[in-house]
């Protein structure tokens, strides 16, 4: 999976779970919420004021080592 800004948090978490260390380092500990499972990463990253590519930079980095 090749992560990107308009992907949801659900498709990304449904995908590998342990990516949700980077979303709880941004401040985002909702991620069982049905709403946020259906935001973008960048709608989330707006929210929470984080920066949308560093965020999609790192996930995609992580998965690439998985």
């Amino acid at each position: 999976m090749t992560v990107t800004k308009k992907s949801t948090i659900g498709d990304v978490l449904d995908h590998n779970r342990e990516t949700a260390q980077f979303f709880f380092e941004m401040g985002m500990h909702c991620l069982g919420c049905p709403s946020a499972r259906s935001e973008t990463i960048e709608q989330a990253c707006l929210v929470h004021g984080t920066n949308c590519d560093q965020l999609v930079e790192k996930i995609n980095a992580f998965l690439a080592d998985v």
